[in-house]
């Protein structure tokens, strides 16, 4: 699969190609799946299934599904918290995956990660201080006085009181803790953040806070972020691109202007149709998929979405061909070989149970919640 290299939200009549920051190819993490007094394989789960993507410096890709579709074990095989099974996850030019552990250690610098859980992401044995300094000492970037006043100008810049350096985490609300987390990612200078569901634990109107106070990081620090999520309606305003991940694998991939006023695979369209309208008196399409999420550890043949697919020229041909993540428009990359444009022949379907020919398909539930945000 071939990502776009122009930046999607800068039109121009010619794109000059840029280098991206993180470049991810073919990534997959299966764990064995052991049961039994003796714990025999019982075969593989694919929790991720040959990702491909990249980030530029100083955006924002998000990165969305539902729970359990491998958004989060994607994001920690990047960084190496999990070992990947297979792949290539290159930094700065860096094959990340083959560092040994001092490189590695130093590479972490500029790689760094906000977990969703402001609970049992801090250890409640520290200061709120201590906390925010730990990365600043280890990486040996300042000591004594110069420390302690990075530590209260990161907690400024988050809307903490520097005060606040000598409490514990105990003493403060859920959205005040997720701050001290978003604190301690910057303090060791990286320019590449993974936001693994930042805001997922947190209030409405706390989201919408912690949401600007990364945007504000952003832009005074020029950093670039994975922002994992499962809420396309909080994605919508901080992503520059978008990618959906579906049962491992990733089904669309485009600018987030082009995927919420033209989403082009099911399964987003599917999502779309979900995201709540702040209006109770507006009137309310929705695509309700069918069945349950297949189990990563038996996915379905071919298409991985097509047990629940609702488009109208699904047949068997879906059922038999892997559809390959392919440019649809400009920049706008889906894995559906029903809408057309499509590498995979009609003729190739048809050879493999095809029925229904490709007819492009946005249903107007999908739409309407696009126009409406």
């Amino acid at each position: 699969m071939t990502s776009p290299s122009a930046e999607s939200r800068a039109p121009s009549a010619v794109a000059e190609p840029r280098t991206p920051l993180l470049s991810v190819r073919n990534l997959a993490k299966h764990y064995a799946r052991k049961t039994g007094l003796f714990g025999g394989n019982q075969g593989v789960v694919k929790a991720v299934d040959g990702v491909s993507f990249e980030v530029f410096p100083g955006e924002t890709l998000g990165l969305v599904g539902e729970s359990g579709c491998g958004k989060t074990t994607a994001g920690r095989a990047i960084l190496r918290l999990i070992e990947p099974t297979a792949g290539e996850v290159v930094f700065e030019g860096q094959d990340v995956l083959h560092l040994d552990a001092g490189s590695l250690r130093r590479l972490r610098r500029r790689m760094q990660i906000i977990f969703q859980d402001p609970f049992s992401s801090l250890n409640p044995r520290m200061t709120i201080g201590a906390i925010v300094r730990e990365g600043i000492s280890i990486h040996r970037i300042a000591e004594g006085e110069e420390a302690d006043r990075r530590v209260k100008q990161l907690l400024d810049e988050v809307g903490l009181r520097p005060e606040y350096a000598k409490r514990y985490p105990h003493e403060f609300s859920g959205g005040q803790r997720q701050r001290v987390g978003i604190a301690r990612a910057p303090s060791v200078e990286p320019n590449f953040i993974v936001c693994d569901e930042p805001v997922s634990a947190l209030d409405v109107s706390v989201q919408a806070q912690v949401i600007n106070l990364l945007q504000d990081l952003q832009r005074d620090r020029g950093l670039a972020y994975l922002f994992i999520a499962h809420d396309l309606s909080v994605v919508e305003h901080i992503a520059d691109r978008v990618a959906v991940m579906y049962l491992g694998h990733i089904v669309e991939l485009t600018s987030a202007r082009d995927l919420y006023r033209e989403p082009l695979m099911p399964y987003t369209q599917a999502l779309l149709s979900a995201v709540p309208v702040p209006d109770p008196r507006a009137k309310r399409d929705r695509i309700v998929l069918e069945g349950d999420v297949p189990s990563p550890a038996n996915p379905p043949t071919g298409c991985v979405f097509h047990p629940r697919c609702h488009h109208p020229q699904r047949d068997a041909a879906c059922a038999a061909i892997v559809p390959p993540l392919e440019e649809k428009a400009p920049g706008h990359f889906v894995a559906c070989i029903k809408q057309p444009p499509s590498i995979v022949s009609w003729e190739t379907q048809q050879a493999n149970g095809g029925t229904k020919p490709p007819e492009r398909y946005i249903p107007r539930a999908a739409v309407n919640v696009a126009a409406t945000q």
